[in-house]
């Protein structure tokens, strides 16, 4: 009991913070203007990168996942001026009915970005992966993907995010 307290104390203030952080993205974004903000403001308001993918133009694409906690991936390009050409959010409906099967788990990963969670199922050959968004900006819901044997897209669905579920009593 004394272990599952003593953890129970050092992950929930992580993820209060977490939850936090991604509550502040709104007011981050705001402060934001393409092709306006430098880099340096965007790594103020947004911190440093999980990844920079440098493009074959010289620009310059800053990933900024907030799964698994969050219910947002923003990708942030940075032009050859050292201005922000762009900010998106990734996990919206456009993007999700562009997730057709056949495409692959990089054209998959470049849409949508870090998925919250990924699932190998060995007996079917398949692999899942979940991603959390707010459905309308309330329901929280999980959109997945399942890859086939051969790495491609082979269907993707909508569900309630069980976490809630749980937490609701549904």
């Amino acid at each position: 009991m004394r272990l599952r307290n003593a953890w129970a104390r050092l992950v929930a203030p992580a993820l209060l913070m977490v939850a936090a952080l991604a509550g502040c993205d709104p007011q981050r974004v705001a402060q934001l203007e393409e092709g306006v903000s430098t880099e340096v403001e965007v790594r103020k308001q947004f911190g440093d990168p999980v990844t920079i993918t440098l493009l074959a133009d010289g620009s310059r694409v800053m990933d900024y996942p907030r799964q698994p906690e969050g219910w947002t991936n923003y990708v942030i390009t940075i032009g050859t001026d050292g201005k922000m050409s762009s900010l998106r959010q990734l996990l919206n409906e456009d993007n999700f009915v562009r997730v057709r099967p056949g495409l692959t788990a990089q054209e998959v990963r470049a849409l949508l970005g870090r998925p919250a969670r990924t699932q190998r199922y060995a007996l079917k050959n398949e692999e899942v992966w979940d991603w959390r968004f707010k459905q309308h900006g309330q329901d929280s819901k999980l959109f997945s993907v399942t890859f086939g044997a051969d790495g491609k897209v082979s269907g993707s669905a909508v569900a309630d995010d069980p976490r809630d579920v749980a937490n609701s009593g549904k």
